[in-house]
């Protein structure tokens, strides 16, 4: 298996398929004041003009000397907390300066009219982060991705908290596929050594996050 699908050309069934397969709905930010409900969301935190941090799950708001805090845990941490039902320690970030993220619709993937559109963002808040086919992401292994049904399902749903696992390559029936895992599975592999299951998809079903 190779690391590295490089240039290859893939076969013309997958662009086929990839075209009639569901594009996901993208990941929008709000600022966390606008949400009741946010223990256990996934967050970026942040000052305007400074930069963002991302990759963290929050907890409802605390206040202490009558402002708001929002605690904000590294996401690796809070699985394991959840997993082994343990108390750790979560920094207290300000209210103001957490935004949530949400699956939304409205996020959409550029049209390819754009071109070589640089993408420049404001940096008043976090960008909002359009679905990428894994296809067109040329290193996927550690990336959150989601999985589409294929064009035959008309009833199933988008499988999201997910993890690539591999780069592109051959599977055994010749398709070009990615192998994945959930993420739980991802981070218990970093804290406890032990090996994700894994699944194999075919590119033209994920999508990066």
């Amino acid at each position: 298996m190779s690391d590295d699908p490089g240039d290859a050309d893939f076969p013309d069934w997958d662009f086929l398929s990839s075209g009639t397969a569901r594009t996901p709905a993208g990941i929008e930010l709000v600022p966390a004041s606008t949400l009741r409900d946010l223990r256990g969301r996934r967050a970026v935190v942040g000052v305007p003009g400074l930069g963002w941090r991302c990759d963290l799950r929050i907890d409802d708001t605390v206040i202490q000397a009558s402002r708001t805090f929002v605690p904000a845990l590294p996401e690796q941490e809070w699985y394991r907390a959840e997993s082994e039902q343990t108390e750790v320690f979560a920094p207290l970030v300000p209210l103001e300066r957490v935004w949530v993220e949400r699956v939304s619709s409205a996020v959409t993937p550029p049209s390819p009219d754009a071109g070589h559109d640089l993408g420049l963002v404001s940096l008043d808040a976090p960008p909002s982060r359009p679905p990428r086919p894994a296809r067109d992401v040329r290193v996927v292994t550690g990336l959150r991705v989601v999985r589409v049904p294929g064009p035959e399902d008309k009833t199933g749903r988008d499988q999201r908290d997910l993890r690539a696992v591999t780069e592109a390559y051959s599977g055994a029936e010749g398709d070009i596929c990615i192998r994945v895992c959930r993420e739980l599975d991802w981070y218990r592999w970093a804290w406890s050594g032990q090996p994700p299951k894994t699944l194999e998809v075919p590119i033209h079903l994920l999508w990066v996050e």
